[in-house]
């Protein structure tokens, strides 16, 4: 079961291919996620040397008033991948055309893990076709029941 969703990925984005990776993340930001607190709308992934980070994932405080003053939401957190990922990753983000986002937190277990994928942006009018496919798929049902 999905904690968060970046429920606009597949609208917006074709999906070629997708890896788990492990997250870093501080003991109040794994409460958070845990009650289905914070957003991955707008965020992305980039690969610097042999780290890799989620960056402009919103995770809000469990509680705001316990945590640090210094505390920002916003932060890039770093994620835990082999050196083989991280070396594949490198490969597609240098590609032309090819963009690296988080799909999905959720629980592993104990561990919280993001589902990442790799994938090409939709033009306009793919994003039409994907919306009247919807819409018939919707009148079907309609009409089934």
């Amino acid at each position: 079961m999905a904690l968060v969703q970046n429920k606009k990925a597949y609208f917006n984005y074709e999906i070629i291919e997708k890896i788990e990776a492990g997250i870093e993340l501080l003991g109040f930001e794994v409460k958070s996620l845990r009650g289905s607190r914070g957003s991955l709308d707008g965020s992305y992934i980039t690969v610097s040397g042999t780290d890799v980070f989620l960056v402009g994932a919103h995770i809000p405080p469990y509680q705001p008033s316990n945590t640090p003053t210094s505390y920002d939401p916003y932060r890039a957190r770093r994620l835990l991948l082999t050196k083989k990922e991280i070396a594949s990753l490198t490969g597609f983000e240098k590609e032309k055309g090819l963009t690296i986002v988080p799909i999905s937190v959720y629980n592993k277990g104990r561990n919280i893990k993001v589902e990442i994928g790799i994938a090409r942006g939709k033009k306009k009018y793919d994003k039409r076709q994907t919306l009247r496919k919807r819409d018939i798929e919707r009148e079907v049902g309609r009409k089934l029941k």
